[in-house]
C-alpha cells in the first residue's frame, strides 16, 4: 500500500456513518490537537468536531463522492491530502467542497490534525 492509498484509506473512514456514530473511532482518527476550518466558515476544535459527527443525522449525510485525491509530504512525519468532494443530499441538492487535512504520525500511528472544507466556486 503506498503513502497516498493509506493516507486516503483513513481519510475515507471519515466519511462512513459506522465511524463518524463511533466515538472511539473518532478519538483514534482525530489528534488530541485538531481543528477545522468548515466550509461553512467556522472553526472547530476536536470536542466539539466529535460531537456533531456523532449528532448527524442521515438526511445530513447525504451521500459523498471524492476525486482527485494528492498527497505531499510536509515533514519528517506529517503529510497534506487534498482532494474534491461532492454531496449528493435527498433532496437532490449538491454541494462541492475543496478538501484538505494534514495527517501527523505519532510514531505509532497516523492521526489527522487539521481539517479544512472550502466550497468550490
Amino acid at each position: 500500500m503506498t503513502r497516498l492509498e493509506e493516507i486516503q484509506s483513513l481519510e475515507e473512514a471519515l466519511h462512513r456513518p459506522e465511524v463518524r456514530t463511533s466515538r472511539k473511532a473518532l478519538q483514534t482518527l482525530l489528534a488530541e490537537e485538531f481543528v477545522e476550518f468548515g466550509a461553512s466558515g467556522r472553526v472547530y476544535d476536536r470536542q466539539t468536531t466529535i460531537e456533531a459527527l456523532l449528532g448527524e443525522s442521515d438526511i445530513d449525510r447525504g451521500e459523498l463522492q471524492t476525486t482527485n485525491y494528492a498527497l505531499q509530504p510536509i515533514s519528517s512525519d506529517a503529510v497534506l491530502l487534498t482532494y474534491e468532494a461532492e454531496r449528493l443530499y435527498p433532496d437532490g441538492s449538491k454541494r462541492h467542497v475543496l478538501r484538505s487535512s494534514i495527517w501527523k504520525h505519532d510514531g505509532r500511528k497516523w492521526q489527522m490534525l487539521f481539517h479544512q472544507g472550502t466550497i468550490k466556486a
